[in-house]
């Protein structure tokens, strides 16, 4: 418990400090934050001009697929605004030696890596994600009730936990490789398949959205569960687990890693 509180303390003060350094240049901040939210808009754009073309995708309405695509950009922007930091680890961290310094201090190394910074561009998807699922439950096509709303909060957690877990095991590998930047961001880029139904995809696609790189279980999946009455509950269970084993499987990879890291060389 006195780790905990220890930890928690540590992270409020090196975040206040990460802030400071954001508030020095606030139109980069105002930029950033627009950025995405636009980018989201786009997305959106996209799937109206389909809807014009197609009344509906594999049975799925219009209204449907924006609140898969709202519900999938919560967990994304959890993980993207706390562990963005994921990502100089596998582009330039090892290579450079710049992970030197978090192997020099007397605290958890995970923990150093996603207390250095927050990355407040997140807040363009988590509030695009919040605007279509409001706009959603507004039309009524969202179950709701107590157990659901309860689910609805335990899979946004079980699904960031999933893409970072997808982030940290990719980002590991540079340990070996020095740079593994280019196969994390093909594997992360991948989560843009689940923003649709996984019908509509060839049966090795969707494979490997499910089974192998689970993005599926960020979006899609848990999203039929608050659309449909026909999916069981079960389908939030399952998505804990597959977050729970990638995080473990992830977590020891890095730690590994960090046993091999032989800092900067010629």
């Amino acid at each position: 418990m006195n780790q905990c509180k220890r930890y928690l303390r540590l992270y409020k003060i090196m975040i206040a400090q990460f802030l400071k350094t954001i508030m020095q240049s606030k139109v980069d901040f105002l930029i950033g934050l627009f950025g995405f939210f636009f980018t989201q808009i786009m997305g959106i754009v996209f799937l109206y001009l389909v809807f014009q073309q197609i009344p509906n995708l594999q049975g799925w309405t219009f209204e449907q697929l924006i609140f898969i695509y709202g519900f999938a950009q919560l967990p994304r922007g959890i993980d993207h605004l706390f562990t963005d930091n994921i990502w100089l680890v596998g582009w330039r961290m090892v290579i450079n030696g710049d992970f030197d310094r978090y192997m020099l201090r007397p605290m958890n190394i995970f923990f150093q890596v996603i207390a250095e910074k927050l990355q407040p561009d997140a807040l363009g998807e988590l509030l695009t994600g919040v605007i279509l699922v409001a706009g959603s439950l507004a039309k009524g096509i969202v179950i709701v009730d107590i157990l659901h709303v309860v689910l609805f909060f335990v899979s946004l957690v079980a699904g960031a936990v999933i893409y970072t877990s997808i982030k940290l095991f990719f980002a590991s590998l540079a340990f070996w490789m020095k740079c593994s930047g280019p196969f994390l961001q093909t594997a992360y880029e991948m989560a843009d398949f689940a923003k649709y139904p996984t019908e509509i995809y060839a049966k090795g696609v969707r494979f490997l959205i499910t089974w192998v790189i689970p993005f599926a279980f960020v979006a899609y999946l848990p999203a039929s569960f608050f659309l449909k009455n026909d999916v069981s509950a079960g389908m939030i269970g399952i998505e804990c687990v597959i977050a729970v084993v990638f995080w473990c499987i992830a977590y020891a990879v890095f730690h590994r890693g960090t046993h091999v890291y032989e800092s900067a060389g010629n």
